[in-house]
């Protein structure tokens, strides 16, 4: 079979496409024809070295699979030959196959594509506890989402109208993104490539700030973002797309009373009680048609790195998709 790999750290340049030996689907595993591969942040800063916990050489990228079954290993009872899985994993999703516990697979639904499906798992997951669980988001309280075009954007936006939330602040780096936010749910719009963004979300929130800042570009947006909380605001910080890291003095909150929380999504699958409850939830308003999954453009699998550079330079709206 196929597969995209890396055996050093680097550029998009680093990703090789190329012949691998077939898995076998162990105890209770399963193996998947991949139909479908999302692309995240989080493969992109693995292929760095980068990402928050160490990535081993060599390695084949891709945390989130949608396909079909073709075949069950000994003891897997909930799934057969043909049934649509799609399932959050570990890495090497970048494959024609991979071998899949079968306690991680879930089912998807009949109406629902294999783009649509990858692009819930991570994403999906991630915005519903950034600002559930870790943001304790409560009805009628503002909150501002950065990149609110991106994948955790744009499913954050309707999240947080479904949940309540009484001001959206959506921000983007262009016109045309804020617009898709705005389809999203955004009730408030600003345009963080320009000079005043800090200003003009005090000016939304007459002063007051927000309750509640999904965070995810580090450096100074990072700063910039805590002045815009309000008195016990939250800050959840769940990445650093633009490498930097950022460098602030703890006490600073403390006058205001305000959080800075971080975010990690492994930690939320450790927990089983969280993990199933809200991947239900959220199957259960994509089935509903209260949640739109924006893809924002599909690519063989042998573009990988192509797909890489597209995403690091900001520029896409929604999921970006590897089909093998």
């Amino acid at each position: 079979m196929k597969v995209v790999k890396f055996e050093e750290y680097g550029g998009p340049e680093v990703l090789q496409y190329i012949d691998s030996e077939q898995p076998e689907p162990k105890d209770h595993e399963v193996l998947v024809e991949v139909k479908a591969a999302g692309v995240n942040y989080a493969d992109t800063a693995r292929r760095e070295g980068k990402y928050v916990v160490p990535t081993e050489l060599p390695y084949i990228p891709g945390s989130e699979v949608a396909g079909v079954v073709v075949e069950t290993g000994a003891g897997v009872t909930r799934f057969k030959s043909g049934d649509r899985v799609v399932a959050l994993i570990e890495s090497s999703g970048y494959a024609e196959y991979a071998a899949i516990p079968e306690q991680v697979l879930t089912p998807v639904p009949a109406g629902v594509s294999f783009e649509e499906a990858v692009a819930l798992p991570l994403q999906g997951l991630s915005a519903y506890h950034i600002l559930k669980t870790m943001g304790r988001l409560e009805a009628g309280e503002t909150v501002l989402i950065h990149a609110a075009a991106g994948g955790v954007g744009t499913i954050a936006v309707q999240l947080a109208k479904l949940f309540g939330a009484g001001k959206i602040i959506a921000t983007a780096s262009t016109e045309e993104k804020l617009f898709h936010a705005e389809k999203m749910g955004a009730t408030d719009l600003v345009n963080y490539s320009e000079d005043g963004w800090v200003k003009r979300i005090k000016e939304i929130t007459e002063g007051k700030g927000v309750d509640l800042a999904l965070e995810m570009v580090g450096g100074s947006v990072f700063n910039d973002t805590l002045k815009t909380l309000a008195p016990f605001g939250r800050l959840v910080i769940f990445g650093a797309a633009s490498g930097e890291q950022a460098i602030f003095a703890p006490g600073q909150l403390m006058k205001r009373n305000q959080s800075v929380i971080g975010f990690f999504l492994p930690q939320i699958m450790r927990k089983p009680e969280l993990f199933q409850k809200s991947f239900q939830e959220l199957l259960g308003y994509m089935d509903s048609g209260q949640l739109k999954l924006t893809i924002g453009g599909t690519y063989p699998l042998e573009q990988a790195a192509d797909v890489h550079e597209l995403l690091q330079s900001r520029k896409t709206i929604g999921k970006l998709v590897l089909k093998p």
